[in-house]
């Protein structure tokens, strides 16, 4: 149901939605609060950017404390 407002979502599995946005909230709080966070969450350090941007003065100083990615993978991630 990805994609879904709280409300498609509450209706798909039949409960209200303040009960979804109840779980939902509480979710996204151990996804975000250590230990699961300092554990699965890693960020990626400077040699994984590619050569290409890194070592060009035109590209780098815009990208160089950038979190994430720029190249457009997505990482599938599952509870």
């Amino acid at each position: 149901v990805t994609g879904l407002t709280s409300r498609h979502v509450a209706e798909r599995f039949q409960h209200s939605n303040d009960t979804i946005s109840h779980y939902f909230k509480k979710m996204l709080f151990i996804f975000s609060d250590q230990p699961f966070y300092s554990t699965h969450v890693r960020f990626p350090d400077n040699e994984s950017v590619h050569p290409k941007i890194r070592h060009n003065p035109k590209f780098w100083p815009y990208f160089q404390n950038a979190i994430g990615t720029i190249d457009g993978c997505h990482i599938p991630v599952s509870p």
